[in-house]
């Protein structure tokens, strides 16, 4: 397990896949990422489970 692991989602207006690198050694972060293909704001939920293993979750700015 690295600290810093990338992680692809789906970004939930375009449908393009998206890559964003996390920190592993927060439990939980939340924050805001532009899609680097239709440039909307993203707001992930990102936890890391105690193998060290993160999960996304991504949202319209809206939801």
């Amino acid at each position: 397990m690295s600290l810093l692991e990338t992680v692809t989602f789906i970004c939930p207006y375009c449908g393009e896949r998206v890559e964003v690198v996390v920190d592993c050694s927060i439990g939980f972060q939340k924050y805001v990422e532009d899609c680097h293909v239709c440039c909307q704001p993203i707001n992930l939920a990102v936890s890391v489970n105690h193998e060290g293993e993160p999960s996304i979750e991504a949202r319209q700015e809206d939801e």
